[in-house]
């Protein structure tokens, strides 16, 4: 039996994590962590865990993690590269859900997160944690870095189009909506739902902290330079991505459909939609799912691809599942079957 231990199990991504891990057949979860609730029941927090866990949290500063096979980090950022090293040098293994590790460029992290980092000899170490693109190097990591949610909708969306070498790299769009959960579980004006409610807004059109992060992976795709415009929008839902990606193809002569399933047909977390049909996100909640669907409107030399998932999921805590899984040599699906709630 794998042992785990969650650090931040109090936000929504940790909640979800725990959710995951708690039906997981191979696993046992030894411990979850928070300063602000130290002594405080797991389900006393979350009455939806009621039965599923016995579990009080622990002060960080008390914890043992010595006998953990595996240690989550569901933190903010700046959290993980405080405490990840000794853990490393203990050999635990750490699957990273923050933007800690998520750069290998020290320097570019510092400067879109408006500080040092605290461990900057651990960003060229860690893995970063998208199965379909990085599966072999999971499974040898010692710390994955989880991707995030906007960059895993957009990846996995032009991944088959950059790695054909079908399109012009200098000019690729993503127009993103979230739910008010990619937000956090903290209180925050623009969470409230007479604020968010009814209503839908771009933010971070200037900059957002995920851009280096989809660059970076999609220039691991292509020999071709990257340049992304991103803008994400907050969408009144609790949770669900859904991205719409543009591209100018340089290449008449592609049969899109194909080549789509053809890239995805053995991985267990994309599903590319028929020709004709359109991602939801109502159809991928609550599932490790990536729903993908490729279109050529009017025959015109814009590629539109559509990608939706669930933030909470295949966007973090599934995700992360699914790293822990081929990092510890278990089915990569194991404890992620679950099918997508409907309504």
């Amino acid at each position: 039996m794998i042992r785990v231990g969650v650090v931040g199990g109090t936000g929504y991504t940790g909640v979800e994590l725990l959710r995951l891990l708690l039906r997981h057949p191979g696993v046992t979860v030894s411990l979850i962590t928070s300063r602000g609730e130290a002594g405080r029941r797991l389900d006393d927090l979350f009455p939806s865990l009621l039965g599923a866990c016995d579990l009080t949290f622990t002060d960080p500063a008390e914890a043992d993690y010595s006998a953990c096979d595996l240690v989550f980090f569901a933190t903010p950022h700046n959290v993980a590269m405080r405490e990840v090293p000794a853990l490393i040098e203990q050999g635990v293994r750490v699957v990273d859900l923050s933007a800690d590790f998520r750069l290998r460029d020290v320097e570019l992290w510092e400067h879109w997160y408006g500080e040092t980092h605290a461990a900057p000899e651990l960003c060229a170490e860690a893995v970063y944690g998208l199965p379909e693109v990085n599966r072999n190097a999971i499974r040898g990591a010692q710390l994955v870095a989880c991707p995030g949610c906007y960059p895993t909708a957009v990846q996995l969306g032009f991944l088959p189009l950059l790695e054909a070498g079908v399109i012009d790299t200098s000019g690729l769009i993503a127009s993103c909506g979230s739910g008010v959960s990619g937000a956090g579980r903290q209180a925050k004006l623009g969470s409230l739902l007479t604020e968010a409610g009814e209503s839908l807004a771009a933010y971070g059109v200037a900059g957002h902290r995920h851009l280096p992060e989809m660059e970076q992976g999609l220039a691991s795709m292509t020999a071709e330079a990257i340049q992304l415009t991103f803008v994400p929008h907050l969408v009144p839902m609790s949770r669900g991505i859904h991205a719409t990606l543009f591209a100018k193809l340089t290449s008449s002569d592609v049969d899109l459909q194909s080549l789509f399933e053809t890239r995805f047909t053995a991985e267990p977390a994309v599903v590319v939609l028929p020709q004709g049909s359109h991602p939801a996100t109502r159809s991928v909640r609550g599932a490790n799912t990536c729903q993908l669907s490729v279109a050529q409107p009017q025959g015109r030399d814009t590629v539109v691809v559509m990608s939706a998932i669930d933030n909470l999921v295949k966007g973090a805590a599934g995700q992360a599942v699914q790293a822990m899984n081929l990092m510890l040599d278990q089915p990569e699906t194991t404890g992620l079957e679950g099918i997508a709630l409907a309504p």
